[in-house]
């Protein structure tokens, strides 16, 4: 019996089995696309319900946050609880609905006695420790003397210590937290620098 010897061909084939599409793949793929979507629609709900653009008027809280530069404000974080010691605050003063929104620290807290001597902090007649780029103040305004806040009020300053209006001004003072908007959130972009939490 002959043997038939069939020739291997060498070299290149241009022959390829056809690939079908993988029923996972294409769920994976549309597991991502409906995801993604998820994700815009639950930021965009958040930032509608929870928060607030506003932007920065003035060079009172440089180095912290610049004239013009956008924040985001959560409007709910004080209806859960109460604003602390060093939170960055949006506010109205006097509640007044004309005025543009002011950003400014807080400070002093309800029922705390505050003064500003030799251009510190004093609550409760201790002086208060903060960050050494805060400035010591020249102007103590009001609360040159003690001030005592009442039980819904805080005392707010702008971190450009002796460029601000802020609690040591008597159209100030102390503020209410019925006009406190929100806890200043995050800030976009100033400069060169990125979204960031305000702190």
């Amino acid at each position: 019996m002959r043997k038939i010897r069939v020739a291997r061909r060498k070299g290149l084939t241009f022959y390829q089995k056809k690939k079908k599409l993988d029923s996972r793949i294409i769920k994976d793929i549309f597991e991502m696309i409906v995801g993604g979507v998820a994700a815009v629609f639950l930021a965009f709900v958040i930032v509608y319900s929870v928060g607030m653009r506003t932007s920065v008027i003035g060079d009172s809280m440089e180095s912290t946050l610049f004239n013009g530069q956008e924040i985001l404000v959560n409007r709910v974080i004080y209806r859960l609880s109460t604003p602390k010691r060093g939170d960055v605050v949006v506010f109205l003063p006097n509640g007044n609905q004309n005025s543009h929104f002011y950003v400014k620290r807080v400070v002093g807290l309800p029922g705390e006695t505050v003064q500003i001597k030799d251009g510190s902090v004093y609550i409760n007649d201790i002086i208060l420790e903060e960050p050494e780029e805060f400035d010591r103040m020249i102007d103590a305004g009001i609360a040159e003397n003690k001030l005592t806040l009442a039980i819904d009020e805080f005392f707010v300053l702008g971190d450009n210590r002796n460029s601000s209006e802020d609690s040591r001004s008597g159209n100030i003072s102390g503020v209410k937290k019925d006009n406190i908007i929100g806890k200043a959130w995050f800030h976009m972009p100033a400069g060169e620098e990125g979204i960031g939490l305000i702190e």
